[in-house]
Order: structure tokens, then sequence, then C-alpha cells
């Protein structure tokens, strides 16, 4: 037999597994255990009693009355009894073998007379309980189950206890009990920024604004915000986030299936079928277990009678046995039958939030299905609180508000302090890269001028910014933020700078194309793909005061919408990644525009809708492809054209007509293919700047010495081996680049360069500098760019006065 303790361990599930066993579970696990006691009661009588007990029947009686029933009613009278002095043989000896009969007798009796289900009652029951024990609790065992549920089981714990649920139901209170405070006190104060006269410029309802019930902000009284209920430290913080990519890990690996939902339903039509099936057979064998029995052992060679009559002394306790038994089974099998009632009779593979998303502010929490709905429905039937908790952790709102919390408690004022920086415009600037939203301590810095935020997909920018009152340039870099009303207003009438970075152009937030004073906006971003169809840029015309315009894309063409602010531009810049840019006939209504960029746009002439800016001050032309500028002379009807930059180029020759462009102040052609400077350039009195670095010039023609102005020149990277004296006429020149040339030496007549502060010579074939060179007051060794050893042999006057520290005003030159 089995002990009960070997016998339990089948039925030994894990304390924490109680949540997923409803009160049917739980009470047929107590049915099991009573039945696994009967078993084990009745298999010990059966083992410690005697079985059977036999008396034989005499010949006359037999012959003449009628054999008793199975019933057991038998005439006592009839049997012979024992003397107990011993049998006799038929000599009438004494034999002493009455004991060793009796007993045989009642072996055989037991094997032949007694029914075999009141033998195997006991073992038959220990049998089908530890069967109905293993259907129970075989979906906590099978592996393909188990370790989902142990998984569930242990994040659902971690989410009851976790501090941010307590946090987060806390914070939902608090909220309901500021709308209901809000809704009894009335109307609202009218917020400081928000325009009364007309709905001009206000956002569409596609617009993304954060609208927040509640909420209040005036020019007197600062903005009412739902305190914090509970402190949240970092630690619990991480362990939260932690658990928020462990539920959504788990539902992607559990609601794919069902094998959870089909393993309890299997086992529990098999718990049902193996009720029917004892329940069945054990009513046809109740009747069969009797106190008497009749036994023929056919032994009446060895014993001299052929009938016997056996009593069964265990036969009254079985038959109470068996009837408890049937009636266990009977309240089992109803069990079993309202459990298939209950899992047919919802849809269990369904789980529905809504009440959780009603009695809470996580409006988001998504409905689940399959194997992750069926554990929720039976983890409600333990405690329905668990559902409401572990919903929590289903929100995307939640997760946002505890990355809020994690954020503002990394990000405090005193550290962001320490990252705003001065940039090259002395303007006070801040960073924010790679952040989950946008710390609240950022909008107190009221003195910042730039605020850049990159990668940050969850920004939103509150009503706090308008007290940012030195606000005027704002980059969003891969951030499509959400804005307030109240902000976007403040933005609107505040915001004179913006860069939006973006992969395609549906994450340009539509309130950009609403900043009504916005002098300033630069796209980065595809803008040329059939899905955009130019919808990034159909808006601008609303942008009525708009002065710049940076687009770097891949633009096959000038957009069209881009003419509806054209009469206000005045610098408009357009690079593109290499995509030809064929159409340029809308440039012929930007009659304002005094600067023009078109780089990296494969063009391989000059545009003629160009000669059409009679405003145009500034043409750049960078990183095309043209090989011939002999349209430059229709420069001459641009008056005011003073810079032409057609570096990085193909261009072969400069054209004698560039004379006419008598304006000109700064001409760029580095990175092109001259071999030679012709004549007409030099006739540009005007010219201050000419760079013509990495090109193939063999020589500086003397006539550089007519350019009087000339303040910067650039001839880097050429084929020069000599300087003309003429060159040092040009004693205007701050800046001198000769480095990587042929030069072997260098003209005592550089003193004449008495305001020279930038000399290159570094890549040349020099063997000494002139000692001329202390004589270039301005310079000094830090805008000296030479080999150290020739340096090092400048006479040490030289030297001491090159390495001269004086504040020396620098003109910027390029």
């Amino acid at each position: 037999m089995f002990t009960l303790a070997e016998v339990a361990s089948l039925n030994d599930i894990q304390p924490t597994y109680r949540i997923l066993k409803p009160w049917w579970d739980v009470f047929m696990d107590y049915l099991a255990v009573v039945m696994l006691m009967v078993a084990i009661f009745a298999g010990t009588m059966q083992l410690t009693k005697d079985q059977v007990v036999c008396l034989p029947v005499l010949q006359s009686t037999v012959n003449t009355k009628p054999q008793p029933s199975t019933s057991g009613k038998a005439d006592f009278t009839t049997v012979e009894t024992t003397t107990g002095q011993g049998e006799k043989d038929s000599s009438g000896r004494k034999t002493n073998l009455d004991f060793q009969q009796y007993v045989f007798i009642n072996q055989m009796c037991y094997h032949l007379a007694l029914p075999w289900y009141s033998k195997y009652f006991p073992y038959l029951v220990l049998i089908h309980t530890i069967i109905l024990i293993v259907s129970s609790n075989f979906w906590f065992k099978y592996p393909k189950t188990c370790s989902k549920i142990e998984h569930f089981v242990s994040i659902l714990g971690k989410c009851f206890e976790s501090p941010w649920t307590t946090k987060a139901l806390s914070e939902t209170a608090c909220e309901d009990s500021e709308e209901n405070k809000q809704r009894l006190t009335g109307a609202q104060s009218l917020p400081k920024y928000v325009s009364t006269s007309s709905d001009e410029g206000s956002p569409s309802a596609s617009t993304p604004m954060i609208t927040k019930s509640g909420f209040k902000f005036s020019a007197d009284k600062p903005m009412i915000e739902v305190p914090s209920v509970t402190i949240l430290d970092k630690k619990d913080g991480e362990q939260a986030k932690a658990l928020f990519e462990k539920v959504r890990k788990f539902r992607a690996h559990v609601e794919d299936s069902d094998l959870i939902y089909k393993l309890y339903v299997g086992q529990t039509v098999i718990k049902t079928v193996k009720f029917i099936f004892i329940l069945c057979y054990t009513a046809n064998f109740v009747n069969t277990i009797s106190f008497e029995h009749i036994c023929n052992p056919k032994v009446e060679h060895l014993i001299g009678y052929t009938q016997f009559e056996c009593t069964h002394n265990m036969a009254y306790m079985l038959k109470k046995l068996l009837i408890s038994y049937i009636s266990l089974i009977c309240v089992y099998g109803f069990i079993c039958l309202y459990t298939l009632f209950w899992l047919f009779r919802i849809p269990l593979k369904e789980y529905s939030f809504e009440k959780v998303r009603e009695e809470s502010s996580f409006s988001d929490i998504p409905d689940v299905k399959n194997d992750f709905a069926f554990l929720l429905h039976m983890v409600d039937q333990y405690d329905q609180l668990y559902s409401k908790r572990f919903g929590v952790f289903l929100s995307e709102v939640s997760e946002n508000k505890l990355r809020e919390i994690s954020l503002n408690h990394e990000w405090t004022f005193e550290k962001l302090r320490q990252h705003v920086s001065r940039n090259a415009q002395d303007k006070q600037e801040l960073h924010l890269f790679m952040l989950s939203g946008v710390p609240d301590a950022v909008f107190d810095l009221t003195d910042l001028d730039v605020l850049k935020l990159e990668l940050i997909p969850e920004a939103k920018i509150p009503a706090k910014i308008s007290q940012m009152t030195n606000l005027q340039e704002l980059h969003l870099c891969h951030c499509p933020a959400k804005v307030e009303q109240t902000a976007f207003s403040f933005l609107r009438d505040h915001l004179r700078c913006l860069h939006v970075k973006f992969t395609d152009v549906a994450e340009i937030p539509a309130w950009v194309y609403l900043l009504k004073n916005l002098r300033e906006l630069y796209l980065i971003g595809n803008l040329n793909s059939e899905n955009n169809k130019m919808i990034g840029l159909e808006s601008l015309r609303e942008l009525r005061h708009l002065k710049i315009l940076h687009v770097k894309s891949n633009l096959t063409k000038i957009p069209p919408n881009i003419t509806d602010v054209a009469p206000h531009l005045t610098k408009l810049v357009i690079h593109n990644d290499g995509t030809k840019l064929v159409v340029l006939n809308s440039l012929k209504k930007m009659t304002n525009v005094a600067e023009l960029e078109l780089q990296n746009c494969e063009l391989e002439r000059i545009p003629h809708a160009i000669f059409s800016l009679s405003n145009l001050q500034e043409l750049d032309l960078k990183s095309n492809s043209i090989r011939t500028i002999e349209e430059i002379i229709s420069f001459q009807h641009l008056k005011r054209l003073t810079c032409l930059k057609l570096w990085h180029n193909k261009i072969v020759n400069i054209p004698s007509s560039i004379t006419h462009i008598k304006n000109l102040e700064s001409l760029y052609l580095s990175n092109n293919k001259l071999e030679s400077l012709p004549a007409a350039v030099f006739s540009l009195q005007k010219l201050r700047c000419l760079d013509v670095s990495y090109n193939s010039i063999a020589s500086i023609p003397v006539e550089i010495g007519l350019l009087q102005n000339l303040q910067h020149f650039h001839i880097t990277g050429n084929k020069v081996d000599v300087l003309p004296k003429q060159l040092f006429k040009c004693v205007k020149l701050r800046t001198l680049s000769l480095g990587q040339n042929c030069i072997t030496s260098i003209p005592d007549k550089v003193s004449q360069l008495l305001q020279l502060t930038h000399l290159e010579l570094k890549g040349n074939c020099l063997d000494r500098l002139p000692a001329t060179l202390g004589q270039c007051q301005l310079l000094r060794k830090s805008g000296l760019v030479v080999e150290d050893h020739l340096f090092d042999a400048l006479p040490s006057e030289v030297k001491e006065v090159l390495n001269q520290d004086t504040s020396i005003p620098f003109a910027n030159g390029i």
C-alpha cells in the first residue's frame, strides 16, 4: 500500500499557484484527499482483518433443504460444529488438522466465492483518486505550460507588490477628486496667451495638442499640478521599468497561443468522463458486497465436504465506505459539470479591462486574448484586485507617467543647469539627447535662449514653457513634440527660429505651420517620397513673417508651396542629397531673396531663373556638377550681388565676362579644375576675398597687385612655385593661405603686409623663412602655419616678436 505522504506528493503544487486555482479546483482537491483517505482506510482494514471465515454445510442438510441464496440468510442449525478435540479419520483417530483445514478453506473461498469488487475496492478507489489528482494539476506540470504559468505568477506577484502600482492608483484617485472639485468650482480664468479676438492661428482638430482637464494658467497664478502622493525612489523606478518590459514580452509570448486554455479544458473533460465511468460501474457493484457467501471449492476428497457457508467480516464497513465514495464522486462530478459550464458560458480567450479603464485614468489598457486572457480570468476567481493592479503595467500612459517621474527625479534643476552652455552666437543653449521625455525642470531655466531636443519620442511641451521669456530658438531632432494649448500660444508669439529634423514628413508636428511669428525654419529630412506628396510644405503660407527657409532633403523640384511665402523670404537654402533638382522656375517669384544656396543638387549649369532675382546678394552653388559658367555674364543685371560661391564643382576655366560683376566682393572657386586665373578676375576692384584652393593653378598672375582691397587670398593645394612681388602690394591682406604648393622661397617683401594675421606655408619646399616676418606687426605664432624646423630656424628676436601674447582684434575672414 501507498502511504498518505507518498500519494499526497502528487498533489503538491507550489503555494504561489494558489491564485490560479478557483474555488472548484480547491474543493475538488479536498474531495480527492477525502477519497484518498477512504482508499487508505479500506485497504488498511483489509490487511489487518481476517478476510473470510467459512464453515462446512452438512450433506443431509444440503440434500433435504434448498441451498441458501447468496443474500446470506443461512440456517445455522444445519452447520456441523466441531468440538475442538480435533477431527478423526475413517478409523476414528485424531488428525489435529482442523486449523489447517479452516485456513485452507478460507483462502480458497476468498478467491472463489468473494466478488472481485469486494477484494479490490480499496485499490480501485486509490487508482481513481490518483488519476483525478493528476488530472487536476497536470496543467501546472506540463513543460509547455508550466513555464508560462510560473512566469505569469512571478510577474503578477511583483506587479501587485510594486510601489509604482500603489502610486499610480493613488494618483488616479487624486486626479478624479481634483476633476470633481474643478467641475464644482465652475469656469476657470482665461490663460494669458490665449487669443480671444478670433480663431486665427489656432490649431485644427487634427493638430497634435495635449488637452489637460482641469488645467489653469494665468499671469498671476502658477499652474495647478496634482501633488505626488508617494515618493518613488530610483530603485523602485528601475524595478517598475523592468516590470513594464517583462509584461510586454510576456504578453507577446503568451497571447499568440491558447495551449493553456485547451489543456485546462481537456483535463476537466477527462475528470468529467472519469466521474461518469466510476459512477456507472460502481453503482452496479454496490449490492455484490454482502456478509454471507456460498463456496463450493471441490475439495471433498481432502475434507469430506463439498459446500461451505462463508462470512465476509469487512462487508458491512466496505459497503458504508462504498456509499460514501459514491457520494463523494457525485459531488465531484457536479463540480466538474459546473466547471465545464463556466468554461463554455463566456469566451475565456478574451479579457476586457473595461472596468479598470472606467475606474482609473488609464483608458489605454488594451484587451487581451488567448492564454493571457484565460490566466487573467482564472486570477479573477481568486481576487479581481490582481487584474486591476496588473492592468497598470499594460498601459502606455502608466509607463509614460513612470518615465516622467523617473526623468524628473534624475534630471533636477541643478543637473540641467550644468548642461547649459554658450554657443557660437553667445547664447545660452541646452541640448537634451535620447531621454524618455522632457524634464519639468527644463522650463525653470527662464534665461535659456536655445533648446535642443533630440531623439525624444515622448516629448511634451507644457504650458510651463511660457515662463521661458528668453527662448527664441527650438530644435526638434527626430522628436515629434506635442504641445499644450497654452504652450502653443506662447510659442506662436515668441518663437523666432525652429529646426526640425525628421525621417518621414509625418514626424513634423502640425503646429509648426501655425507659428505665425516664426522668422527662420530649418527642415531636414525626406520630403520627396510618393507618400509624402509635399504635404510637409503645404501650410507654409501661414508663416507670414518667415524670412529664412532652409530645406535639406532630396527634392526634384522646388515645391510650389514655397512660393506662398516667397514674397517674404530673404534667404532660401536647399541642400539635396545628390538628387537632381530639375524645375527651378519658382525661383523667379522670390523677388526679395538676398541669399540663395542650391547645394548638392546635381546642377550642370547656372539656372537662368536666378538672373531674375534682382535683390540677390549672395549665391552659393556648392557641390554641383557645373562645368562651364559662361552664363555668368547675366550676373551683371544683379547689381547687388557681392558674393559668388561656385566651389566644389567641375569648372575648368573662368570666362572673361566675370569682369561685368562690378560689385563682387567674395569669389569662391575652390575644389574645381582650374589651371589658370584670367586677368579678368583681377579687374574686380571691390574683391575682398578670393578662394581658389585645391585646383591645378601653376602660377599667380602679376595682375593680382591690382586688387588693392583684397583681404583674404586662399590658393592652398595648387602647383604654385613662385610668388610674384605684386602679391605683396595687396597691403590689406589679413589671410594668406599658400600651403601645399611648390613654393621654394618667400620674398622679403612679405614685411609689407602689415595687417597680416594668418599665414599658411605648410607643405611647400621652403628652406627658410624670411627674417622680415617679424615686421608683420599683427602676425603671431598661432597664425603662422609652418613646419616646426622652419620656425625654429628664425632669428631669436623674430621668434620673440611672433611669440608675443597680445590681444589683437581678429577679423572674420571667410
